[in-house]
C-alpha cells in the first residue's frame, strides 16, 4: 500500500475510483490521515458506496419473478406495461421490452416513482441495453371503439407479437392475457415488482408523453405538453371553452356528453 501521505487529493480519488482489495485499507489510511479533506473524501465514498449497496439490493429484489422464470430454463422474458388508460385524450400506450439476464440498470423502477428527467434517462438506457423493445400507440379511436380495456389488452398483443424475438414467458402489469399461447403472469403492482415490468414502464410513459407533447403544438389551446390528457381542472376549463379537438376521447366524459357518443353508432 503507498503511503497516501505523499499524495494529493485528486490522486487519492483516483485510487478510489480503480476496484481492487486496496480499497479497505486505503479508507482506513485515509481515516487516519491528518489532512480533513482526506477523510470528508473517505466519508463521502462510504456513503456513496452504502448507496450503491442498497440499489443493488432493490434491484436484485425486483429480479424475483424473473429469478423464478430463469430456474425453469426460461431466458427471453418480456416484460410488458402501458401509459395513458386514465387520461381523456390521447392514445394508449403498451410496450414490451426484454432485458439481458439478471440487468442491473440503477435507478429502474416504476415510471410513476421516477422523476421526468431520471425517465429520459432511463428510457435511453433501455432501449440501448434491451434485447428487444416494442411500442405500440391505440389511438382515441380504437378506445373509443374497443372501449379502454379492450383497446389496451389488444395493444398488449399487439407488442407482444411485434417484438423482434420472441418472448418465452411474458410478465404483466395486472391485465390478464387470457388468449396468450406462451407462459404469462399478471402481476398486480408489477411496475415496482418486476424490473422488466417497470423497463416497459419506462418505455411506454416516456413514448406517450412525447406524443402529448407534439400534440400540445397541434392543439395548444389544451395544454396537453402539461397534463399529457388527464383530466385537471386547467384541461377541463379548456374543453368548456373550446370544445373537444380530435384526439379527445368520445366514449370519456365530459366529452361523452358534450358530443353524445354511443358506441353503437360505430
Amino acid at each position: 500500500m503507498v503511503d497516501i501521505q505523499t499524495l494529493s487529493l485528486e490522486e487519492i480519488r483516483m485510487l478510489l475510483e480503480t476496484e481492487g482489495e486496496h480499497i479497505q485499507p486505503l479508507l482506513q489510511a485515509m481515516d487516519e490521515d491528518h489532512r480533513k479533506g482526506v477523510q470528508k473524501v473517505a466519508a463521502v465514498y462510504r456513503k456513496r458506496r452504502e448507496k450503491r449497496r442498497k440499489e443493488e439490493a432493490r434491484l436484485k429484489g425486483m429480479l424475483c419473478y424473473e429469478e423464478k422464470l430463469y430456474a425453469k430454463g426460461y431466458r427471453y422474458i418480456a416484460g410488458i406495461d402501458e401509459a395513458g388508460r386514465g387520461p381523456v385524450a390521447g392514445p394508449v400506450t403498451v410496450a414490451a421490452v426484454i432485458l439481458p439476464i439478471r440487468p442491473l440498470i440503477y435507478g429502474l423502477n416504476d415510471s410513476k416513482k421516477v422523476s421526468h428527467k431520471r425517465r429520459e434517462e432511463l428510457f435511453d438506457t433501455i432501449m440501448n441495453e434491451a434485447i428487444a423493445v416494442s411500442c405500440i400507440n391505440f389511438s382515441e379511436a380504437d378506445i373509443d371503439r374497443y372501449d379502454i380495456y379492450h383497446a389496451t389488452q389488444r395493444a398488449m398483443y399487439t407488442a407482444v407479437k411485434t417484438l423482434d424475438i420472441s418472448p418465452q414467458a411474458v410478465l404483466i402489469d395486472a391485465m390478464p392475457l387470457p388468449d396468450l399461447e406462451i407462459y404469462h403472469e399478471s402481476i398486480v403492482g408489477g411496475d415496482a415488482q418486476s424490473q422488466s415490468i417497470a423497463a416497459a414502464s419506462i418505455i411506454a410513459k416516456v413514448t406517450r408523453d412525447r406524443i402529448m407533447e407534439e400534440y400540445d403544438r397541434q392543439y395548444p389551446r389544451y395544454g396537453f405538453a402539461e397534463h399529457k390528457g388527464y383530466l385537471t381542472q386547467a384541461h377541463k376549463d379548456a374543453i368548456a371553452q373550446y370544445g373537444p379537438c380530435p384526439i379527445h376521447r368520445k366514449s370519456f366524459e365530459p366529452v361523452k356528453s358534450m358530443v353524445g357518443f354511443s358506441r353503437d353508432t360505430l
